[in-house]
């Protein structure tokens, strides 16, 4: 029984840390079906927030996908005196703990459940519920576009990933950009 525990334990763990790992970017956008995006052809990006600042490679990591993805969408970086759309960037960090659970009925190597033999509480190979407990870091980076004339959002980007050391976090960032950058609304003549 502890063999199977230990091996179940342990591939738990790994499971784990691999989906940690191998998860990307999570991204959900939003925009306002009434705003004429032909319009938008210039933008800047406004500073951050007061206690809103990402690591240098971050910032360099934003301002590059933006430009990039931008320009691909038609759209060039300005002056805010001329700009068409405003950027406004959040960023958050959280502490996640995850908790997961599983049984083990017993049925692996020391198994014989519910056929095994006991005196009085538990018997040999009786189901076994273990938990893991994790926590890790979670940052979530919100990209607000707002026209520079209504001062109203017309599209919202949201991206969440699990937070690791700048370079990984820097690679995350051009990500959620990229997949934020896919959802604004194709320009059409209306």
């Amino acid at each position: 029984m502890k063999t199977t525990s230990i091996l179940l334990s342990v591939v738990s763990v790994l499971c784990l840390l691999v989906s940690c790992e191998t998860t990307s970017v999570t991204v959900s956008t939003s925009h306002d079906p009434s705003a004429h995006f032909a319009k938008y052809k210039t933008y800047t990006l406004a500073p951050p927030k007061a206690g809103q600042t990402m690591s240098a490679v971050g910032e360099t990591a934003l301002h590059d996908a933006l430009r990039t993805e931008l320009s691909a969408r038609g759209l060039t970086e300005t002056s805010a005196k001329t700009a068409d759309l405003y950027i406004a960037r959040h960023v958050f960090v959280h502490r996640v703990v995850s908790v997961q659970e599983y049984t083990d009925w017993g049925y692996g190597y020391h198994g014989g459940w519910p056929y095994g033999y006991g005196y009085y509480g538990m018997w040999p190979g009786a189901p076994m519920t273990y938990a893991d407990v994790s926590q890790y870091h979670e940052g979530t980076l919100i990209l607000d576009f707002i026209d520079a004339h209504t001062r109203k959002l017309v599209f919202r980007g949201v991206g969440t990933a699990v937070v690791g050391d700048s370079e990984a976090n820097a690679e995350k960032i051009r990500e959620a950009v990229k997949k934020i950058v896919a959802g604004y609304p194709v320009a059409s003549t209306q």
